[in-house]
């Protein structure tokens, strides 16, 4: 046991006295009780340790350390400098003792109960001996420290009435009555020390403390029983049998040893028991969700399939209450660790403090050692200008600033290992708030997960509606209009640090770069599609934010200088993060298209001096521009001026297009991810005269309309099923996929998937284009083989580019499942199919001048 006499100083206003108390540690709540001597009962205060740092005051006198709580000092006075570290120390151990065990409690609750979604972590805390070499293990003083202690008489002070506490004179008078019934009754029962049946026990608490003399008393008194084992050992000491007990000794540490291993092994199983229940429980929730599954399939009436359809609203209900727990969990943890981190400060600017103070001392011993040295030069001199006396003080002085120096390298010692551990205990408290965060990243995407099934749940009623009878038509209706009322919760995260800024991921109505998260359909019926739509993105996004994203992150977060090789055209086709994106497009762009300096600004004089003819078409396409991004969506909005210019300056740099509609999305983009103008026009130049064949934008189209012949023959040699199918029922791709080559799949796609595909056009070329314009078909291959009527086929082809939800699938199956996908062939079909189309286009030409030769011979 932690205990022993120590001396506390007490404020009575302007006075300052030190009063002896008797010091008890309670391990069980980390707290440190304080009575007059150690035979009292009631406790006259307690100190909460559990939050608390540690100091020595070096400069206030030997012995004297500090115990500073979030509520205010305490300043305590061992016997000597040896006992005062060994306080200090037993201290620090079992502060590291108590918040480590809360710790383990806490991770082994979060593995349990986060143990369907988080399989990938494990949650380990270990007990850490500190070996860091801050300071030597004191030995026990045993005559200062333990319940030797208590049987030696209280320290003595000047006056009887100095150590006993006025604030509390109820708990004085318990006290000494307790002592003297408690003596009489022990003499009483010839000597036997362990009869304590006749004791009283005290229900009431001793109120808390107010003043600053006695400290905040907040665990009331201290239980009848421990005080009286504790007055037993302390009466049985001065009994002849003390002798016997004291052989024993080593026996019962043994048996106190064994005990505590007991407790710890039951309380390890009691643990394990908690987490075999709740994995009985995650076991018995899902049958039962497999019980509902199947009740719903075999159902007969839509009235017990709607009974299904609430309950699985209420579990959504639950799932949201349970989430605004975590919550407020998350924030009670972040002001802990804002407590935490303004300790630190504190104890900082003090270590600093010290420092200066020893540094100064030490320039003044070097100026006093110097000043000696000159002096003691010249034996003559110094006996004529210097006394015995005189040096001798000197002599005294400076072994007192040696001494100094001693106790405040120790000092730094301790405050160097009282850094350390407070360290260590605000990366446990780090450590359990990433684990919730995680643990409510992906509540959230289960929660996304069961929204989107009762959404799509009612998606398959409203199709059935027309079969419905009035009344459960008009109920589907109403579920309908409610789930399309919900809004897309936008959660609000701290900045941290990265890791936890990008936990919860982040959801709201537009994504980064100003695209609308929910597609604003214009059908009635598709809206509740688009709900389904955003909810499947989000929970997709959670679940892939720690697996997939944060080490991609990592590793784009490690490269520096950009350089063409097989590790970058990995990376960009996984896709370039946010924050490198821009970075990445301006290296590509001027890798294969330098800026020339001031060409930009000439284009724009000379766009405003004269007026081009494609002007008035421009015009025209600027409001038809990315209409589902808050950027271009009105008139006024910044960053149509821009495009205007942007395009305006392209169409007179190159004569020979001008302008053809398609190019305002592809700057579009480009000035959106880019944001100077000047960059998105150098861009724009890189697609239309780089990467695009030559005559892809011109009046004829020629060579679109040849990538057009040419993906077909893909199609047919990649995914013959579904090119036979389309031939069955006279389907014509190219009237879909025409728009897809030309303007690189915008507004085809959703913005996230759209812009990985941008990435690995702007580094690859074209070849990225058939590629995943081959993956989109093969990820709706089956969908599309199930339909088996041709204008069906055209309304599914015409929106199910904007259903894909898995940007990681896509791209699996664009640059691994379509394989080999050489760059050779491409350019040899191209070559093929654009012979065979000039040689039609020069026989339509021969007919109709044939045919114009012939009118004007016949006339009119």
């Amino acid at each position: 046991k932690l205990c022993g006499y120590l001396n506390k100083l007490g404020i009575k206003g302007p006075i300052k006295t030190w009063k002896s108390r008797w010091f008890f540690y309670d391990e069980n709540k980390c707290r440190l009780l304080y009575y007059r001597t150690a035979q009292d009962i009631n406790p006259l205060g307690s100190i909460d340790l559990s939050s608390a740092s540690f100091d020595c005051k070096m400069e206030i006198g030997q012995g004297v350390f500090e115990i500073r709580t979030p509520s205010r000092a305490f300043t305590l006075k061992a016997i000597s400098k040896q006992a005062m570290m060994y306080w200090l120390q037993q201290l620090q151990m079992r502060r590291w003792e108590f918040c480590n065990t809360q710790s383990r409690f806490l991770s082994n609750g979060i593995l349990s109960c986060s143990f369907a979604f988080l399989s990938y972590f494990v949650f380990t805390f270990v007990d850490v001996v500190d070996n860091e070499g801050f300071l030597p293990l004191v030995k026990t003083p045993t005559e200062a420290v333990g319940l030797k202690a208590a049987s030696l008489p209280a320290p003595q002070t000047s006056t009887a009435l100095q150590n006993i506490s006025l604030k509390h004179p109820w708990t004085e008078i318990q006290n000494t009555v307790y002592n003297i019934c408690g003596s009489k009754q022990l003499w009483g029962n010839n000597g036997n020390v362990f009869s304590f049946d006749e004791f009283q026990e005290h229900s009431e608490n001793v109120d808390e403390e107010q003043e600053a003399e006695e400290g905040t008393l907040e665990d009331g008194r201290m239980g009848p029983r421990l005080n009286w084992i504790r007055k037993a050992r302390w009466m049985n000491s001065s009994f002849p049998g003390s002798e016997e007990l004291s052989r024993e000794k080593n026996s019962v540490d043994k048996v106190s040893v064994l005990q505590q291993q007991i407790l710890t092994l039951t309380e390890e199983v009691k643990s394990q028991k908690e987490l075999v229940k709740l994995l009985h429980k995650a076991l018995e929730a899902a049958q039962l969700e497999k019980r509902v599954s199947s009740m719903y399939l075999t159902a007969a009436e839509d009235k017990d399939r709607l009974e299904l359809v609430r309950h699985k609203v209420r579990q959504i209900a639950d799932l949201t209450s349970r989430l605004e727990a975590l919550e407020q969990e998350k924030k009670e943890l972040e002001q802990l660790l804002t407590l935490r981190d303004s300790h630190i400060q504190e104890l900082k600017e003090h270590v600093q403090l010290l420092m200066e103070k020893n540094h100064a001392k030490q320039e003044v011993i070097m100026t006093l050692t110097e000043q000696m040295v000159q002096e003691l030069s010249d034996p003559l001199q110094e006996a004529n200008t210097i006394t015995v006396e005189t040096l001798y003080k000197q002599q005294e002085e400076i072994e007192h600033l040696k001494d100094d120096i001693d106790a405040y390298k120790t000092q730094n010692q301790f405050l160097n290992s009282e850094i350390h551990q407070v360290t260590r205990l605000w990366t446990s408290v780090a450590e359990n708030e990433k684990a919730l965060l995680m643990k409510c990243a992906c509540l959230q995407a289960r929660n996304c997960q069961m929204e989107s099934k009762y959404l799509t749940v009612l998606r398959k009623l409203q199709e059935a509606v027309p079969g419905l009878p009035n009344s459960h038509a008009q109920l589907v209706k109403n579920l309908i209009q409610e789930a399309l009322q919900w809004d897309v919760k936008e959660e609000a995260e701290e900045a941290l640090s990265f890791e936890l800024n990008t936990a919860l991921c982040p959801f709201s109505e537009y994504d980064e770069y100003g695209f609308m998260t929910v597609p604003d359909y214009e059908i009635e019926d598709w809206k509740l599609l688009a709900k389904i739509q955003a909810l499947e993105i989000k929970s997709s996004k959670l679940r892939s934010q720690e697996i997939v994203e944060k080490p991609l992150r990592e590793r784009w977060n490690s490269i520096g200088e950009l350089n063409p090789s097989a590790e970058l055209k990995s990376l960009i086709r996984s896709g370039i993060p946010v924050e490198h994106r821009q970075r990445v497009w301006r290296w590509l762009v001027s890798r294969h298209c330098s800026p020339v300096p001031g060409h930009y600004q000439r284009l724009l004089e000379q766009s405003r001096s004269t007026e081009h003819p494609a002007c008035r078409q421009i015009e025209l396409d600027l409001p038809r521009t990315l209409t589902n991004n808050k950027h271009f969506s009105s008139p006024t909005s910044q960053l149509i001026p821009k495009l205007r210019r942007v395009l305006l300056a392209f169409s007179w740099h190159n004569p020979a297009i001008g302008y053809c509609q398609g190019l305002n999305r592809l700057a579009a983009v480009a000035l959106l991810v880019l944001e100077d103008e000047e960059s998105a026009f150098w861009c724009l130049v890189y697609i239309v005269e780089n990467l695009m064949p030559a005559d892809y934008y011109s009046d004829t189209l020629i060579t679109s309309q040849v990538d057009q012949r040419v993906f077909k023959d893909f199609l047919s040699e990649k995914l013959p099923r579904l090119m036979a199918h389309f031939e069955q029922y006279r389907i014509d791709v190219s009237l879909i996929t025409f728009n897809w080559f030309l303007v690189a799949f915008v507004d085809s796609l959703v913005s996230d998937i759209l812009l990985r595909v941008w990435d690995a056009f702007l580094y690859e070329g074209t070849k990225v284009i058939f590629r995943y314009a081959l993956a989109i078909f093969k990820y709706n291959e089956e969908e599309i083989l199930r339909i088996h009527d041709s204008v069906e086929i055209y309304q599914y082809l015409r929106f199910f580019t904007r259903m894909i939800m898995d940007g990681r699938k896509l791209m699996n199956i664009a640059f691994n499942d379509l394989n080999p996908f050489p760059m050779k062939l491409l350019r040899n079909r191209r070559s093929m199919h654009r012979e065979e189309l000039e040689a039609e286009l020069c026989e339509l030409e021969q007919i109709k001048a044939a045919y114009v030769k012939e009118r004007a011979e016949h006339g009119p």
